[in-house]
């Protein structure tokens, strides 16, 4: 049976002064809801990501794996995850260990419930579109897997331009023999070569005019066996401590277990624990796959990124929150207010991000929007 989990635990330090400790970025109502007018209704990363979902996954085999201390926020914003039952899909990491730890969570609960559970890994901070285009790449890579449950199926953006902050994937040779795989002549399905971290400008730029390479998405669909399998191969360790966790979920030791267990592991993430490793040494056991995916992804992880999600003016500044235009003279500024009836004016400048929030302003260049997280580190921790 199919199912989905959707990893929602990250920090978003660089979407400060909004995203907070107990309201991450993943959290914030700041994205326009589809359908319905930007300046009326707004939704946050997560609600979109679990939306993408209709259609393709039931809304009981939708699980979320999350910090603990996030459970009470997602259960009242989330639709579905209230009451019993959708509190138990809600995975609550003590800490975060990175990707490979909370997949591997993830895996063991649905082997644990269904043992041929074959599940798709989503992110929760992105803008994906359309919304059909992406359904029918997912129901792609799931029966990819459910061809033959050796495959471990990632998703690959086509590059709009040569990104170095994100990993590439290479394309091998076409699949071939499963309806879906092809689009007017072009395949849609590959074995993967090899996959590449974050490259230089010039190795971007090669990589994106070869026509092979798509970004890492960080999205993936495989069975939740497999994958452990994988696991218990290449990280020994983990996989003992989530076998651990797995005797133990679901009885009255699950919370204790947890809380020791899940620290110690090696933190690290999917792609450097597990798929790089079997695509180096072309392992057998496994296939590596990738679905190509051409349609908008958009990285919601710095206000420059969250800029592109705000219609501009004529001179290109950003307005949210605003109830008239305040921007004089200058072009191309980003202006967020949180406060309702407050006015953030802004004369003669260009290129600025203000972020304006309760207890805290931000104002900076757009070119140094990467430095964010320094300076959320010197902040008093009552506002981080």
């Amino acid at each position: 049976m199919r199912y989905a989990m959707i990893m929602a635990g990250g920090a978003g330090t660089r979407l400060w002064p909004m995203s907070r400790k107990g309201t991450p970025k993943q959290l914030i109502k700041f994205i326009p809801a589809p359908g319905e007018p930007a300046d009326t209704a707004s939704i946050s990363l997560l609600d979109l990501a679990a939306r993408r979902l209709e259609g393709l996954i039931d809304p009981s085999r939708r699980y979320i794996c999350t910090s603990e201390s996030y459970r009470g926020a997602i259960a009242r914003d989330i639709p579905g995850f209230a009451g019993t039952n959708g509190d138990a899909r809600i995975l609550g990491e003590p800490v975060g260990r990175d990707t490979v730890n909370a997949v591997a969570l993830g895996a063991a609960v649905l082997a644990k419930i269904d043992p041929e559970a074959v599940f798709a890994v989503l992110t929760a901070d992105h803008i994906i579109e359309p919304m059909d285009v992406f359904r029918e790449r997912m129901d792609l890579g799931f029966r990819l897997v459910e061809q033959d449950d050796r495959r471990l199926v990632t998703f690959s953006i086509k590059p709009t331009y040569p990104a170095t902050g994100f990993g590439y994937v290479e394309r091998g040779t076409p699949i071939r023999g499963l309806a879906g795989t092809g689009v007017d002549g072009h395949h849609l399905a590959f074995h993967v070569e090899r996959f590449v971290e974050k490259p230089d400008l010039p190795k971007a730029q090669a990589y994106v005019e070869s026509g092979g390479f798509g970004w890492n998405s960080g999205m993936f669909v495989w069975k939740a066996r497999t994958f452990l399998e994988a696991l218990k191969k290449y990280k020994p360790a983990n996989y003992e401590g989530i076998m651990r966790l797995q005797a133990a979920w679901g009885t009255p030791d699950q919370a204790a277990v947890l809380a020791e267990v899940y620290p110690q592991l090696e933190k690290i993430s999917v792609d450097y624990a597990v798929m790089e490793p079997i695509t180096k040494t072309r392992d057998k056991q496994f296939s590596v796959c990738t679905v190509q995916m051409d349609l908008r992804w958009l990285d919601v992880g710095s206000w420059p990124s969250y800029g592109e999600t705000v219609a501009p003016d004529e001179a290109g500044n950003r307005l949210v929150g605003q109830t008239v235009p305040t921007v004089v003279k200058g072009r191309n500024n980003l202006v967020v207010c949180s406060v309702p009836g407050h006015t953030v004016a802004v004369l003669g400048v260009d290129d600025l991000i203000i972020v304006h929030t309760a207890d805290a302003t931000l104002v900076m260049p757009r070119a140094r929007a990467e430095e964010l997280k320094d300076l959320h580190g010197k902040v008093d921790e009552k506002l981080r």
